[in-house]
């Protein structure tokens, strides 16, 4: 089993007037260029972990196309939430109608095989310039817990890897409290997303104390799933 991941697919197969064409060429039919490009790169066999911003639906009933459409494409998918993702229902409600080859994280870990899945959806860190703690501390102390939690529940004889939707650094690369919950919890590999440019992108994608950084952005991976493992 190979491990692959992306992020921000910002599907709206039910709401054509969401279409990303207007943020530039790069997103022209980037639904059609993802799909071929996942079904030529992922086999049936393999994990993908997509790392948020999965569909631009506000409520649950209107994703049901995307999360169809990720169900069509090859291998085992692990869903996490990312800050547009509106839709995503209770988690209770989320896995009960969700398609057999997508599974979810939330405040837990999931085990496939050899390997064990945890993740939050992370939040902007007060080392960033942007951060105001009046509107984001009480937001970043929660998802710190959250990861924590999700981070508790890995198993301690597979390798572990690490979802989160927002970077856990400054776009400076300044390190925050969840780069100490991932190095504390001994995963190898961490995925994000959110970032989108690629100067910023190659930056933050990098190998600090024994964890590998990998921004999995589907427009700085130009739609196609990135090996992880």
């Amino acid at each position: 089993m190979r491990v692959f991941a992306i992020a921000d697919l910002h599907l709206s197969l039910s709401d054509k007037n969401k279409a990303m064409d207007k943020f530039g060429r790069l997103w022209e039919n980037h639904t059609e260029r993802l799909y071929e490009a996942w079904q030529d790169t992922v086999a049936e066999g393999d994990l993908v972990l997509v790392a948020g911003d999965i569909s631009w639906a506000m409520y649950f009933e209107d994703a049901e196309a995307d999360l169809n459409f990720i169900h069509s494409l090859k291998g085992t998918k692990v869903l996490l939430r990312g800050n547009h993702d509106f839709w995503w229902p209770s988690y209770r409600k989320l896995c009960a109608a969700l398609p057999p080859s997508i599974h979810a994280i939330q405040n837990n870990a999931l085990r496939f095989s050899d390997v064990s899945v945890c993740g939050s959806r992370g939040w902007t860190t007060p080392e960033s310039s942007n951060y105001k703690a009046s509107v984001d501390e009480k937001l970043f102390l929660r998802e710190c817990i959250r990861l924590k939690l999700s981070a508790s529940c890995l198993s301690p004889d597979t390798q572990n890897l690490a979802m989160l939707h927002y970077p856990p650094f400054s776009e400076k690369g300044q390190p925050s409290g969840f780069v100490d919950i991932l190095e504390e919890a001994g995963v190898s590999e961490v995925v994000y997303g959110h970032l989108h440019g690629r100067v910023q992108g190659d930056a933050l994608t990098s190998e600090r104390n024994g964890i590998n950084y990998h921004l999995v952005a589907a427009d700085y991976l130009s739609f196609v799933p990135k090996l992880i493992i």
